[in-house]
């Protein structure tokens, strides 16, 4: 798939775990997990937005787009 998902990066960067962000966010760690591991086949736009606002950064820190 072209499209990256950096979550584990910007985990990292706010110095923030996984366990931290599905508890702020309220999202299971599966799938969690499933996204940050890039197996996920969609996200919500709500459930983006509330990664994004919890981690303080743009959708683009998050999904990257790699030409294949």
């Amino acid at each position: 798939m072209a499209i990256i998902v950096n979550l584990d990066v910007m985990l990292a960067i706010r110095k923030m775990s996984l366990t931290e962000l599905s508890n702020s966010v309220g999202i299971t760690m599966a799938n969690l997990s499933i996204l940050k591991k890039g197996k996920a086949k969609a996200i919500r736009f709500s459930t983006l937005e509330s990664i994004c606002k919890t981690l303080d950064c743009q959708p683009g820190d998050i999904l990257e787009h790699r030409p294949e």
